[in-house]
C-alpha cells in the first residue's frame, strides 16, 4: 500500500536540480513559427525510457519518414534535450552576428546544467548514452527544413567526441558536429526554431514533453488550437492503444489542473476532441517580446571575447555570455565598456562557482 501512496504522491515534475538561472536560449524574437519545425511537429523521438529497438515508419500526407534505431535503441525525448542546447547556442550566436558552423564545441557540465540533468557520474554516463542514440538512429525521410525538400538519409549528430576530460575521467570540452539535416533548420536565420520553456526540461513524462512541443508548435500564441485524439495520438509517436493513450491523456490533464506543470499550455479533452490553450502569463511575455531588447543588440569585440576566455577556466562562454546578459537585463543596465564588463563578469563567476568540473 505505502509503495502505491508514494507512487500516487510522486511529483510530475522532475527536481529542479540546478536551481540558480543558467543560460537559456532560443533568442528568438518573433515567437510566431515561421516554417515547418520538423522536430516538433514529427514524432523523430521515441517516449519509451527503455532501449526501444522497434524501426518506426509515419506518412502525414505527402511527408513520410522512418526510424530505424542504432544498437543502443531509438533516439529518446529526452536525449533532445543536446540538440535543443546545440541549437539554441547556434541561436545565440546568429542573433549577435555570428557566423555558425556545424560542429560545436562547449563545456559538458555546462549542458547538463541547462538541462536540469544531474552532473554527477551517472549523468555523464547517461549523456554519452544519448550521443551513442544520437549519432546511431538512422531517419529517412522527404521532411523539408530550411526550405529544401529532399530524399535523404542522416541521423541527428555526425558525431560527437571528447575534447578534454578531467582527472576522473569525465568529459570536459566537448564537440557535436550537427548533421546538415539539422543544420538547415537552424542556419536560415531561425525560420525553423521557436522558443521554448525552461520548464519542459523539468517534465518527468515523454509524453509531457511531446504534447508541450506539439501545443508549441501548433497553437503559439494563437487563443485557442484543437485536434482530434486520434491525429494527436499520431503526432505523439504513442505506440498505446488508441484505449490507452486516451486514458493516458486523461490522466496528464487532470494532473496538469491540479499542478499546472506543464509550461505555457492547458489542455481539454472534450469528447474525442483535444483543446489547447495558451496560458495568460505565456501570452502576455511573448505579446511584447518582438523586438531584440538593447541587451541584445550588444556586441562583445573579438578582444574581448579572447580576454574572456583565458579567465573562464572551462566554462563555455556563450553560457557565461548570456548570464552577463541575463544579469545586464535584470539591472536595465548598458555598459560603456561591453568588453570590460564582460571579462569583469567572467572573473566573478569563476571565483563564486569555482572552475568547471
Amino acid at each position: 500500500m505505502s509503495n502505491e501512496l508514494e507512487k500516487t504522491e510522486r511529483s510530475p515534475l522532475l527536481p529542479d536540480r540546478h536551481p540558480e538561472p543558467d543560460f537559456f536560449v532560443c533568442d528568438i524574437f518573433d515567437a510566431a513559427p515561421k516554417s515547418d519545425t520538423a522536430s516538433m511537429n514529427n514524432p523523430l523521438f521515441t517516449l519509451s525510457t527503455k532501449p526501444d529497438m522497434n524501426p518506426r515508419e509515419y506518412q502525414r500526407g505527402n511527408h513520410w519518414l522512418k526510424l530505424s534505431p542504432s544498437p543502443h535503441g531509438l533516439a529518446t525525448v529526452h536525449d533532445r534535450d543536446i540538440l535543443i542546447y546545440c541549437i539554441s547556442q547556434c541561436m545565440a550566436a546568429l542573433n549577435q552576428g555570428r557566423k555558425i558552423k556545424r560542429t560545436l564545441r562547449f563545456n559538458a557540465h555546462d549542458l547538463l546544467k541547462t538541462t536540469n540533468r544531474a552532473t554527477n557520474k551517472k549523468g555523464y554516463d547517461l549523456f554519452k548514452n544519448a550521443l551513442r542514440r544520437l549519432q546511431g538512429t538512422q531517419i529517412e525521410t522527404n521532411i523539408t527544413t530550411g526550405g529544401k525538400e529532399q530524399w535523404e538519409v542522416f541521423s541527428f549528430i555526425d558525431n560527437a567526441k571528447t575534447i578534454k576530460e578531467s582527472r576522473e575521467g569525465r568529459m570536459q570540452a566537448i564537440e557535436i558536429t550537427l548533421s546538415d539535416w539539422m543544420f538547415n533548420a537552424i542556419n536560415e536565420k531561425g525560420k525553423d526554431i521557436l522558443t521554448i520553456s525552461r520548464g519542459y526540461f523539468r517534465l518527468r513524462k515523454p509524453l509531457e514533453r511531446r504534447l508541450y512541443e506539439i501545443a508549441r508548435k501548433m497553437c503559439g500564441q494563437s487563443s485557442y488550437w484543437h485536434l482530434k485524439l486520434e491525429t494527436l495520438h499520431s503526432l505523439t509517436g504513442s505506440t498505446s492503444s488508441t484505449a490507452e493513450f486516451k486514458r493516458l491523456m486523461k490522466s496528464i490533464i487532470v494532473d496538469n489542473a491540479k499542478h499546472g506543470h506543464i509550461p505555457d499550455y492547458t489542455f481539454e479533452l472534450d469528447g474525442e476532441l483535444v483543446k489547447i490553450r495558451p496560458r495568460k502569463d505565456f501570452t502576455e511575455t511573448y505579446s511584447t517580446a518582438e523586438k531584440p531588447s538593447a541587451v541584445d543588440k550588444i556586441i562583445i569585440r573579438g578582444s574581448g571575447i579572447e580576454t574572456a576566455r583565458k579567465f573562464a577556466c572551462g566554462y563555455d562562454l556563450y553560457f557565461l555570455e548570456r548570464e552577463w546578459r541575463d544579469m545586464l537585463a535584470a539591472k536595465k543596465s548598458i555598459p560603456e565598456n561591453p568588453e570590460g564588463s564582460f571579462v569583469s563578469y567572467v572573473k566573478w563567476y569563476v571565483k563564486k562557482h569555482g572552475a568547471a568540473r
